[in-house]
């Protein structure tokens, strides 16, 4: 099976093309533009696509970070991915930043369990833990500072993320919610289709919806 993956829920705007049946990823293209997601996701793909050798009618199915990050990045990647599923009239599924971090972190600590956290500002973190195999332990929410941090102290595991150092006393290195497109192109090919239309994860504000429209990977 032959994934195109697209992010644009942070700063980076990405795409893999990704064969599920080798685990190789055929080519891939990323730029830290922060914003104008909309303006140079076509050409990421293009990219991507000519680097793979491949056209856009050879995609089986289309993945795509839901968020939680940027308000207006996301509603761009969830569009693309949803239009170009309906003209190939192939399966399009959403798979959340949060997520997509631990399974990073995992290919760095394997075996470990891993809390995602990232700085949403207004003294609040998006959070969401995962046991070692990658099945998630919660449901991806907002919450405070001080509950991140009560829930960060007994978590037996690795922290990752932006919300690092405000969990984690003496921490070093570089905290970012960044993470390899390639991660995404692999929980895409491991997602259920039958989970509907991929749809943006809010945490915040009346719409807030924690597990609205999203399939998890529950082996990675």
């Amino acid at each position: 099976m032959i994934i195109l993956a697209l992010d644009t829920a942070g700063v980076d705007c990405a795409a893999a093309v990704y064969d599920s049946g080798r685990s190789t990823v055929l080519g891939e293209a990323s730029d830290m533009i922060g914003k104008g997601h909309a303006e140079h996701l076509i050409g990421i793909v293009d990219r991507a696509l000519d680097q793979a050798g491949l056209a856009l009618s050879d995609i089986d199915r289309l993945a795509v970070t839901i968020g939680p990050g940027s308000f207006t990045g996301i509603r761009v990647g969830v569009a693309a991915a949803r239009g170009f599923a309906l003209s190939l009239n192939v399966p399009a599924v959403g798979v959340t930043t949060l997520e997509v971090m631990a399974s990073a972190q995992r290919d760095k600590t394997p075996h470990r369990a891993v809390l995602a956290a990232m700085d949403a500002k207004r003294d609040e973190i998006y959070l969401q833990s995962f046991a070692a195999d990658g099945s998630p332990l919660d449901a991806p929410r907002a919450v405070s500072v001080a509950e991140a941090q009560a829930y960060a102290a007994g978590f037996d595991g690795e922290i990752t993320g932006s919300a690092t150092p405000l969990l984690k006393a003496d921490v070093g290195g570089d905290h970012t919610n960044r993470f390899p497109i390639s991660v995404v192109a692999r929980l895409g090919a491991a997602a259920s289709p039958d989970a509907g239309k991929p749809k943006p994860l809010y945490l915040r504000g009346p719409d807030a919806k924690p597990q609205a429209g999203y399939a998890i990977a529950r082996r990675v």
